[in-house]
């Protein structure tokens, strides 16, 4: 029985060692990677891709790539989010695609500025060259918002992180709903992103987000109690 999302985001740990007796389905885990895409992302580009890794040889080197640590070394599948920022202009195409096969439920001002913000925004955001155009923006931006309110995330730096907290969102999604399932997974940051990029062949402008250690937690697994900065300290009301 699936847990509520309160219960999931409770029972939800980093499980630094898996229970190397205890098999997870790997139907659950590809459904919790089709949650995980369901994640709130910025301007619905999905600038994404997940690999989901089952196979005993490439877990192993996966592992080595990782330094070894245990919630790789015992980790029973491991899925990878990875940013892909330079699939900007094909997804905004697939955004108009889909709009302009649902046109009849939008009205006529609803498309058209849903086109305008894929067809004028969009680029003005994302595209550069070397740096120097993301940055001539960016100035620009400056000067304006001095007179108004001006969106300012316009550098090929500030797109990156816009980027890669999408992908965040997602691996989030991927990791509360194995925690549904009774599922454990490990974020980890680290490994050598050279080296794994090579390993899985990835595109040259791929940026690996997260690797996702996924199992069934041993007892040692859990570093004891959970521990968070009392409430009152992170929590403003205004």
């Amino acid at each position: 029985m699936e847990k509520t999302v309160s219960e999931a985001i409770e029972y939800r740990r980093s499980v630094r060692k898996f229970d190397p007796s205890k098999e997870i389905d790997t139907n659950i885990v590809k459904k919790c990677i089709k949650n995980g895409v369901l994640a709130p992302n910025s301007s619905n580009l999905q600038l994404w891709e997940f690999y989901h890794i089952t196979n005993k040889d490439l877990l192993d080197n996966i592992s080595r790539i990782c330094f070894n640590q245990p919630a790789a070394s015992t980790a029973k599948q491991i899925v990878i989010t990875i940013v892909r920022k330079d699939l900007w202009k094909l997804r905004a195409n697939q955004n108009i695609d889909f709009f302009n096969l649902n046109k009849k439920n939008l009205s006529t001002k609803q498309y058209d500025q849903t086109k305008k913000y894929y067809t004028k925004a969009m680029p003005l955001i994302y595209k550069d060259f070397l740096g120097i155009l993301g940055f001539s923006k960016y100035i620009f931006a400056y000067i304006i918002g001095i007179f108004k309110v001006m969106y300012r995330q316009l550098r090929s730096s500030d797109t990156r992180i816009v980027a890669h907290k999408s992908a965040a969102l997602a691996s989030q999604n991927f990791m509360l709903s194995m925690s549904g399932f009774g599922y454990d997974t490990c974020p980890m940051e680290g490994f050598d992103s050279l080296k794994l990029k090579k390993l899985l062949r990835l595109n040259k402008k791929s940026e690996i987000n997260m690797v996702i250690g996924c199992g069934i937690r041993s007892k040692a697994g859990v570093y004891g109690e959970r521990f968070r900065i009392p409430f009152e300290e992170v929590y403003f009301q205004k």
